[in-house]
């Protein structure tokens, strides 16, 4: 990532997603006086806030009115700054849909949707503020990228990028202390294109936002334990999803399961599912989220495991996709 700001590796996990994000934001800030920062009275909730105590002319609270948050960075991009707005992802993506749509994504300008707290990261809030349906929302508006960070570092990469980028773009990040998945900015971070997070030729897992280190931890665990060999990508883009790599990953392993915090219907399980049914090789396939119901209310991470989608789901997952037995009897032949 080009820019000065480093991370140590005790800050690395003592901040959160949305801290990477406000940091970044502000150093970007340093950089580039057209960008501005807008919030619906979430400045502390979103850490934009960063960004208002060193560019307090810089930023905008429309106070507890997203929709007009995104009318008033709309025609700020149409004068020639560069806004980043944020609200929660549930906010961003239904709350304010005709606003995206029509003010932001119809005129195709410049600003960027920083939606934080996404999924069921906020999950002890209830349903009313866990995004379950944001990426199919958003992945259906004409002219806007879409991103789901994995980690911290990752998020710092995209915000850069989506400042690089021309155009609408929707970052969807976590509520709070993600696991680190990668231990520097420099692996190669690029809008559209999938992160091979571990090699493998007996299964797929496409996994984005906090899935991707679930998926990891699986893969090594399958390796190491079991000689399975599980090649896991981090599709960080929703929308232009990287097609080559997922027909690469058809072709080669023949076997796709996607994971994430997300309803089933729309996001990145139904993404790769229009790539592989266009394409003319045969594919095994299974998709892990939520399953097209309200999530069940608690942590994160209990969330995660009710609904299948850490690390011990995915690893079930593959053994059902490769027909693996891993019952508790004494026959060992149906044993991996």
């Amino acid at each position: 990532m080009a820019g000065g700001f480093v991370y140590t590796a005790v800050e690395s996990t003592a901040m959160s997603t949305a801290e990477y994000y406000g940091n970044t934001l502000a150093e970007l800030g340093r950089e580039h006086p057209e960008i501005v920062a807008l919030t619906a009275d979430l400045a502390t909730s979103t850490k934009i806030g960063i960004f208002q105590k060193e560019f307090p002319d810089r930023f905008f609270n429309v106070g507890i009115a997203e929709q007009n948050m995104f009318g008033c960075a709309a025609g700020m991009a149409k004068a020639g700054c560069v806004p980043f707005l944020s609200t929660f992802s549930v906010f961003a993506s239904l709350r304010c849909a005709d606003q995206l749509h029509t003010d932001i994504c119809y005129q195709n300008i410049n600003c960027k949707v920083i939606a934080t707290h996404a999924g069921t990261s906020f999950g002890q809030a209830g349903s009313t503020h866990h995004a379950i349906v944001d990426l199919a929302v958003a992945r259906s508006m004409p002219n806007l990228v879409v991103i789901c960070p994995a980690d911290g570092i990752e998020t710092a990469n995209a915000v850069r990028a989506a400042y690089e980028h021309n155009g609408p773009v929707y970052i969807r990040i976590n509520r709070g202390f993600d696991r680190v998945l990668y231990s520097d900015a420099d692996y190669g971070y690029q809008i559209g294109k999938a992160v091979e997070l571990h090699e493998g030729s007996d299964v797929t897992v496409i996994a984005t936002g906090s899935c991707a280190f679930q998926a990891l931890q699986a893969a090594m665990f399958l390796e190491n334990v079991q000689g399975i060999k599980v090649r896991v990508l981090n599709m960080h883009t929703i929308k232009p999803i990287d097609k080559e790599a997922i027909l690469k990953a058809v072709k080669e392993t023949g076997k796709i399961i996607t994971a994430e915090d997300h309803n089933v219907i729309g996001g990145l399980g139904s993404a790769v599912a229009e790539v592989i049914a266009e394409c003319d090789e045969p594919c095994k396939f299974k998709r892990l989220g939520i399953p097209d119901k309200f999530a069940p209310i608690g942590l994160h991470e209990d969330i995660m495991s009710i609904i299948g989608i850490d690390s011990n789901g995915i690893i079930k997952a593959v053994h059902g996709m490769l027909g693996v037995n891993t019952d508790d009897d004494d026959n060992w032949d149906d044993e991996v």
